[in-house]
């Protein structure tokens, strides 16, 4: 399966998954709080989501995958992720994404996590050099 090959590769520090997103992929983010939304392509969801996140961690996100469900075009992913900040501090975090495919490419997006969590990485570490 191309997901669980993807998440292999990002386990191993090899790619990211994002590469499979289909550049209209429409990512949605629930939850409350200033990340919650709907993002239109991978561009605004890099820009609005990703980047404020990534830009703030020292050491790569690194992903553990529990389970990887397939029915159809619809891919449900669990996984940890985890990383060192900025400032030194470790950020870990446990999502839920539910991706539907289409011709190898994630066309939607559906996005579970601690947002608190997110946020708190955000608005406590500078960004770093890019």
């Amino acid at each position: 399966m191309i997901v669980r090959e993807a998440f292999e590769e990002w386990e191993g520090g090899v790619a990211s998954v994002f590469s499979l997103l289909s550049p209209e992929v429409q990512w949605t983010i629930h939850g409350s709080g200033p990340v919650s939304d709907i993002y239109d392509g991978v561009e605004d969801f890099v820009q609005r989501a990703s980047v404020p996140l990534i830009s703030r961690l020292a050491t790569p996100l690194t992903p553990e995958v529990h389970d990887i469900w397939a029915a159809g075009d619809d891919v449900i992913i669990r996984f940890d992720a985890t990383a060192i900040t900025t400032s030194g501090a470790s950020y870990s975090n446990e999502f839920l994404w539910i991706w539907t495919m289409k011709d190898g490419a994630v066309i939607e997006a559906e996005a579970f996590l601690d947002l608190v969590a997110y946020q708190e990485v955000v608005d406590n570490n500078a960004p770093g050099d890019q």
